[in-house]
């Protein structure tokens, strides 16, 4: 072969290729597959809001086997507030093969079990992670639980999507369940403030206890709640802001602010580009948050200063909380760029006139040389904060202030767990 024509068959051959890769290394996400098909639209719902969508697009080959609206909606109802459970659910429905509907009906045996995603997790006991997929003649195929006690009887009904060796989406009547699935505790079960208290966060659990707030975020659990809790250490950093300025309705605010109304874990913050709403935002003002991260560490922006997450408390849909190690402080409460208190100046007993008088004919000009008898600004404080300090003066500052204290100091006593 000539070596001027080398080229020419090496692109044709690249071409040829490149023509035929894409059906064979084609990626999927689920989400985009549904989307287009309203008829799936719950399912797909739930698939996003469990999370469990994000764990199918990360993992080749699938099938997923999909519920239309009827059967998903009755189904969901029933188990809404069990989200572990209905996580769970999910991913049982999620087998770890693929499955088009020709292998389906070429079963060796007539039988073959499946692990799913349910078994991946590592949580499942016995058979309870595996399907079994049984050719019951006539045409019909039927899943059901491989744990014993359970029912194949969810019947293969129609094929959605194929990406070859990559996803089959299969349509089928009805959940698969086994003895047991469903009986998981509520998320609204969770005890916030021992939760809290066991993981170095006193101060704020007291706090949140005190101001009422612990009742709005345990109702919020049941649907979905990020929490930023900022440890005891938090709370006694150096330059930390004077909670007493602030009134009842303002740290209620304050704590608000360290909550999200959805289920948004570590990984999902780090792929967030927007600002994030809290508990907060409802009110004037945005209240909102940005991150960014390097590496595993993430940071809170708050407009006023950065706060790092250093460690989860609890990550299991609908519910993660996470305790960082400042206080976060919203700019419409605080400013854009609050100062620490200033640091104490000695200053020295100002000289009669006589010796001034005397010394100024020896000496250099003080100020000129002696930076220690400098003024010390005032640090900028929003004017919210001022009119707050001047009701410190009517007794309100005075009672808040009370109620701060008592919260450290109670925290402090606290025996460790």
């Amino acid at each position: 072969m000539a070596m001027g024509t080398l080229p020419a068959s090496l692109l044709f051959i690249v071409v040829v290729l490149s023509s035929l890769l894409p059906s064979a290394i084609e990626g999927h996400n689920i989400t985009s597959i549904l989307h287009k098909l309203p008829e799936y639209s719950v399912y797909n719902s739930l698939l996003t809001k469990t999370k469990v969508a994000e764990e199918v697009n990360s993992r080749s080959p699938l099938t997923v086997l999909v519920l239309p609206n009827g059967p998903m909606t009755s189904f969901a109802s029933s188990h809404h507030r069990i989200f572990p459970a209905l996580q769970n659910s999910l991913r049982l429905l999620v087998l770890l093969d693929y499955f088009d509907p020709q292998k389906l009906y070429d079963l060796p045996g007539g039988t073959t079990l499946s692990a799913t995603l349910y078994q991946a997790t590592g949580t499942a006991s016995g058979d309870n992670g595996f399907v079994n997929i049984t050719d019951l003649g006539g045409g019909r195929v039927a899943f059901g639980s491989a744990a014993s006690g359970s029912k194949v009887s969810s019947v293969y009904t129609k094929s959605i999507r194929q990406i070859p060796q990559s996803i089959s989406v299969l349509e089928i009547s009805s959940p698969i369940v086994f003895p047991g699935l469903l009986d998981g505790p509520s998320s609204a079960d969770v005890n916030l403030t021992a939760l809290l208290e066991k993981s170095g966060c006193r101060t704020f659990a007291f706090l949140l206890s005190s101001s009422g707030m612990i009742k709005e975020l345990q109702a919020a659990m049941e649907k979905g709640l990020t929490l930023f809790a900022p440890n005891d250490e938090a709370f006694k950093a150096k330059g930390v802001t004077d909670l007493s300025a602030l009134s009842n309705a303002d740290l209620v605010t304050l704590l608000q602010y360290h909550a999200i109304e959805a289920y948004i874990p570590i990984n999902s913050l780090k792929a967030a580009r927007r600002p994030i709403a809290t508990m907060a935002s409802g009110g004037p003002g945005n209240y909102e948050l940005t991150t960014s991260f390097e590496g595993n560490d993430v940071t809170i922006h708050t407009g006023v200063d950065s706060s790092r997450i250093v460690s989860t408390i609890l990550d299991e849909t609908p519910v993660c909380i996470l305790t960082v190690d400042r206080v976060l402080l919203p700019a419409e409460l605080f400013g854009m760029a609050l100062s620490p208190a200033p640091i104490p100046v000695v200053m020295s007993p100002s000289p009669s006139p006589t010796a001034r008088s005397q010394d100024s004919s020896k000496a250099p000009s003080v100020a000129a040389e002696s930076p220690q008898h400098t003024s010390v600004p005032t640090p900028a404080v929003s004017p919210k904060i001022g009119a707050q300090r001047d009701d410190d003066k009517s007794g309100v500052g005075k009672a808040v202030s009370t109620w701060v204290v008592t919260a450290v100091v109670a925290a402090a006593s606290w025996p460790l767990f």
